[in-house]
């Protein structure tokens, strides 16, 4: 098994310890409503760790995305101590990475690309019928 094995074992890992912080000890305001770890890359010599963060803003509540995301960001950046502490801890690791924060825009992105194959007018039942007869 090589080092890509365990990096992603270890972002795995990752993942699940700040995903239960975020359930259980983690009680910042900014973070309310739906916010979650969708990914964590951990670079091949273990310093870095990017954790990946969904936030789903809830169109009720006045701000904008981006004011939710910068938002979401700064209360991950307070919590950094208690986070790198926490895997360290949990996960036993002798050099704990220095975790970044990133905002994943992956369900943006394929939003975007929904929307647009939506005004270009293309069923993909259609499509596949067509593969099909071929």
């Amino acid at each position: 098994m090589g080092k890509g094995y365990r990096t992603g074992r270890l972002g795995e890992e990752i993942r699940r310890v700040v995903s239960d912080l975020l359930l259980r000890e983690i009680k910042d305001p900014r973070l309310s409503g739906i916010v979650s770890i969708s990914a964590v890359e951990v670079t091949a010599d273990y310093s870095y760790a990017t954790l990946f963060i969904s936030v789903l803003n809830d169109p009720g509540s006045g701000e904008s995305e981006e004011e939710r995301k910068i938002e979401v960001l700064e209360a991950f950046q307070s919590a950094k101590g208690l986070i790198r502490r926490e895997v360290g801890r949990q996960i036993k690791l002798k050099h704990v990475p220095e975790i970044l924060f990133k905002i994943d825009t992956s369900l943006e992105y394929g939003r975007h690309i929904s929307k647009v194959i939506a005004e270009l007018g293309i069923d993909r039942e259609e499509e596949d019928g067509d593969k099909e007869e071929q």
